[in-house]
């Protein structure tokens, strides 16, 4: 959610990996161990919890959290809870970061110290004050001053244990303490509308009494008022203080008037203070990031710029290579290609051009490598790039595949131990081989099975890859399959298996036990995928080479060649002139005939069935020529016939343009996968039916209709519903503003790569050593590419200035947006002023 501001969208987004806890004070009793959780807050709102790990004064929670900001925050701050089953648990110690500090930390690894909790200092919210300074004439005639304070509303209080009753005690500090006056309790609220107005006597009349204040007119400028938030509770405890505020009443000056917003603050009670490390502390790894979008029309000339990087080998008459473009150019500025293709990947599949894209990037690094079994192995902007799509893509695939077996893994904990060393003396080694044999067996059925639900986006990337690793590499045969393998087994379902909380797959990081089982069967799935010639020799340890000995078998080998024949075979009709024939499914089935004698039994007739990724055949027996062939272009929809038609079970129907093709598959399982296979190979034709007939049209009528024309549309919705894109919540100008602020971050990088591109164009001889680590092939075309992108990031650098410059201008502090006592606004203030001072 955005925070919208005058032609200006704010997006503020956090990503943390919680590390682990060490020395945590021990518990004041015998048993000394705790069982500690870490919770993640915005000020006081929790908005995320680990899992609690027992036992233990150094908790390793190895839990990662992202979440989009909707509001503003002063303190993203973490707590260590110690759980408690008979009382309330109890905080040991937190963790608390100003939001104006988050850059210090950004991106690194950072122990910090906790920092003892206590009542008064946690504090959130704001509260609206307006102070009035009148003269007031007494009976007598004698002038004296009235301060009327009127508490209008308060923002974001905290809830407190689940509710939030809040009201305001109002008091003046002076020479002597006014009695504090309270507004009314306002019930359920955490943004509660007050309104209320309490007067003050600041100075006296000469014929007052020595009880009131005795303050002369001068002194009104040392008095104070302060404003207190309480929640009202119903416990023995008392009342929860929520936060305070102090205003000098000097800020009235000559007008007597002073109308703000303030933060609430904490009450220093003279706590003392804390040895570093007395409580612990704290490893995490927070990355803050705050994206200032503007209207998408600014955007135009940079995200048009980065979007032609998936079209630049057609540019023009000659060929401009990959390497020349702005997307390519961002990746070899980046420090970490993470960086380039979070926000690449997202936005070229918002306008639907990942495919593409990928495909010139891959082939580009596929036409670069030496050696196929090296291909796509290091951290290229390539292996990011897909990593990232399937992750977006792919993950209600991975969903689906394999949190069911996941969950039951995580449920059962049945011992999977197989390294003699780390057998518990309760365990058997056979059965427990036997229990990882078993979960191995069925995930991998389960991911080898799946090819109908792979995402089209990823079947087409996966096609593309196929084939320019087969043109490079002509001398392997298995080079189509491990370039596609390399991604979907070694970087999509071996991780996933291995750390599902990270796929969301599972809430929490597995218990230590559940992760071993996962990482054996990740480390096997892994090598099952990879059709190594020499399966063992990929283990370093003998005992999961002697595992693998039960996979060795040419069924495991043929089932992920199949698996990734289909998951590679692309189901676009306009590629098909250019993709090699593959074989997806064959056997005998018996179908109805299509001809002149559509009626009688006589015309059902057992036939050989073939389909391709190009076409769906029959045979009147194995190896013989086709007697007919349908394009899989011409497959309109492919669906269950209902019994009644022909009386006949497992029956389903091949509509094309002109007829429907009705077959009878052996068994329920084969017509389901018949069903599903040919749906996937056809789901992105142009004339897919959207309505389909559930019966046959026999003696003149549909059987499930009645309509009595055999061109009626379809009486029911097709159920073929394999998406072929994917939906996702994607802010096309919120990438671009953040490729802009790569560019700009990675500037001096953009600047060496034009002189690299210079020196070599002059002076073609061997490289300077620093220019060697860009890949530039074409010094010419990537030059101009290079000036392109400098020219649209300096237009939005100078929109951004200027837009501070008018926000500087216009911005009061002490307004709702920016209240008193916002350090983060304070400290953009002062860079203003600086940077203004030094244009000036």
């Amino acid at each position: 959610m955005a925070v919208e501001e005058e032609g200006l969208r704010v997006f503020q987004s956090v990503k943390i990996k919680i590390g682990e806890a060490k020395n945590i004070p021990p518990y004041p009793g015998p048993n000394k161990m705790r069982d500690c959780y870490c919770t993640v807050n915005l000020d006081q709102e929790e908005v995320f919890r680990t899992k609690t790990i027992e036992k233990s004064l150094c908790p390793f929670y190895g839990e990662d959290f992202y979440c989009e900001i909707p509001r503003s925050f002063r303190h993203l701050s973490f707590y260590i809870f110690d759980r408690d089953v008979f009382r309330r648990d109890s905080s040991i110690g937190k963790v608390a970061v100003k939001k104006e500090d988050l850059q210090k930390y950004h991106g690194k690894d950072h122990w910090f110290p906790l920092q003892p909790v206590c009542a008064d200092s946690e504090v959130q919210g704001k509260v609206h004050l307006e102070l009035r300074l009148s003269e007031v004439i007494t009976d007598s005639g004698v002038i004296c001053h009235k301060l009327a304070t009127r508490v209008l509303e308060c923002e974001d209080l905290p809830i407190v244990n689940g509710q939030c009753d809040p009201y305001a005690a109002v008091s003046l500090l002076g020479p002597s303490r006014s009695e504090a006056k309270k507004t009314k309790v306002k019930r359920k609220t955490n943004n509660p509308q007050f309104d209320e107005v309490f007067f003050f006597e600041v100075t006296k009349p000469l014929s007052y009494t020595k009880r009131h204040f005795d303050v002369e007119e001068d002194d009104v400028d040392k008095l104070a008022l302060k404003v207190d938030l309480w929640n009202a509770s119903n416990l023995k405890f008392g009342d929860e203080f929520l936060g305070e505020v102090r205003v000098q009443l000097k800020v009235l000056g000559q007008s007597g008037v002073h109308d703000a917003w303030y933060f609430l603050q904490p009450r220093d009670n003279g706590h003392k203070s804390v040895k570093a490390d007395e409580l612990g502390s704290l490893r995490l790894n927070i990355v803050y990031t705050e994206d200032h979008v503007f209207l998408t029309e600014h955007y135009n000339p940079l995200r048009d710029l980065i979007l032609q990087s998936a079209h630049v080998e057609v540019s023009g008459v000659t060929a401009k290579p990959v390497s020349a473009s702005a997307a390519h150019i961002l990746g070899e500025a980046c420090r970490e290609k993470q960086e380039a293709a979070v926000p690449l990947v997202r936005l070229f599949l918002h306008y639907g051009k990942i495919v593409p894209f990928l495909s010139a990037i891959a082939h580009a690094e596929i036409n670069r490598t030496q050696d196929p079994n090296t291909i796509f192995r290091g951290n290229s902007l390539t292996s990011k790039c897909i990593d990232e799509t399937m992750k977006l893509a792919g993950m209600h695939y991975l969903r689906v595949t394999l949190k069911p077996i996941i969950d039951e893994i995580c449920a059962d904990h049945k011992p999977c131990e197989i390294d003699p060393v780390k057998l518990k003396e309760s365990e058997n080694l056979d059965t427990n081989r036997e229990n990882l044999r078993q979960y191995v067996d069925r995930i991998f059925s389960a991911i080898t099975s799946s090819g109908v639900s792979c995402p089209t986006v990823m079947c087409d990337i996966f096609f593309s890859l196929r084939e320019s690793a087969a043109s490079r590499f002509q001398v392997d045969p298995d080079v189509r399959y491990t370039a596609v393998s390399s991604f979907i087994f070694l970087r999509f379902f071996a991780p996933a298996i291995l750390s599902p909380s990270l796929f969301h797959l599972r809430p929490h990081h597995p218990d230590p036990c559940t992760s071993r089982t996962l990482t054996l069967i990740s480390k096997t799935i892994q090598t099952l995928g990879s059709l190594a010639k020499s399966k063992s020799a990929n283990f370093k340890e003998s005992y999961m080479a002697a595992f693998y000995d039960y996979f060795n078998e040419q069924k495991y080998a043929d089932a992920v060649k199949n698996f990734l024949d289909l998951i590679s075979s692309s189901a676009r009709w306009d590629q098909k002139s250019i993709e090699t024939p593959i074989m997806l499914k064959e056997g005998f089935m018996i179908k109805r005939a299509q001809g002149r004698n559509r009626f009688g039994l006589k015309n059902f007739k057992k036939r050989w069935f073939r389909l391709t990724n190009h076409e769906f055949t029959y045979h009147k027996t194995k190896g013989e020529g086709a007697l007919c062939s349908i394009p899989i272009e011409n497959i309109l929809a492919v669906e269950r016939l209902e019994e009644e038609s022909f009386k006949m079970k497992n029956m389903f129907q091949v509509i094309q343009p002109e007829r429907a093709l009705y077959i009878q598959a052996n068994n329920c399982v084969e017509a389901r996968d018949w069903i599903d296979i040919l749906t996937k190979v056809s789901q992105c034709n142009r004339k897919r039916l959207s309505t389909f007939h559930p019966s046959a049209f026999l003696n003149g009528h549909w059987l499930c209709c009645k309509l009595s024309s055999d061109a009626a549309p379809g009486c029911t919705p097709c159920t073929g519903g394999l998406p072929a894109n994917i939906q996702l919540d994607v802010d096309g100008d919120r990438e671009t503003e953040r490729i802009y602020s790569l560019y700009s971050t990675y500037m001096s990088k953009l600047v060496k790569m034009q002189e690299a591109c210079g020196s070599k164009s002059v002076y073609d001889g061997p490289e300077q050593e620093e220019y060697s680590t860009f890949v530039i092939d074409d010094p010419k075309e990537t030059y101009k590419t290079l000036r392109l992108v400098i020219s649209a990031v300096q237009t939005l650098e100078q929109q951004h200035t200027q837009y501070k410059r008018d926000k500087f201008r216009k911005t009061k502090y002490g307004s709702q947006e920016h209240p008193i006592g916002d350090q983060s606004f304070q400290c953009y203030i002062r860079q203003q002023s600086e940077s203004s001072t030094y244009s000036i």
